[in-house]
């Protein structure tokens, strides 16, 4: 059982102590941010609530409003084991093809996790 949640400990928390085995972070504060310090901020939140799952033993993933062009901050938070991400890859595919969008996102996100991997921090 999963539950999709805002990037908020308490609600972690919660699903924690319901029983679930996962959690999904709502990302779409992120994505929609107006500024840079709000998104810097929805950013900060989504990490401590990913790693906060982690310490309660939850799977993580993310999603709602994920695209290409941020999905790179997403992905590099190492906690989170999965995007769901759609409407942009099925936009793009409409430009591309499905094949090439989905390689096109792929190919994004490995790299903001190849290179977390190589400076944590």
């Amino acid at each position: 059982m999963s539950a999709f949640i805002d990037p908020d400990i308490e609600q972690v928390q919660a699903a924690a102590r319901i029983g679930v085995d996962a959690i999904e972070l709502h990302t779409g504060r992120y994505c929609d941010a107006p500024t840079r310090d709000v998104r810097d901020e929805e950013h900060r939140r989504l990490v401590n609530a990913a790693k906060a799952a982690t310490k309660l033993k939850l799977r993580c993933y993310a999603g709602h409003g994920i695209h290409y062009d941020n999905v790179g901050a997403i992905a590099s938070i190492l906690e989170v084991e999965e995007l769901n991400i759609g409407h942009s890859i099925v936009a793009r595919a409409i430009m591309v093809g499905m094949q090439a969008a989905v390689r096109e996102m792929r190919d994004l996100a490995w790299q903001a996790r190849r290179d977390a991997i190589a400076s944590p921090g």
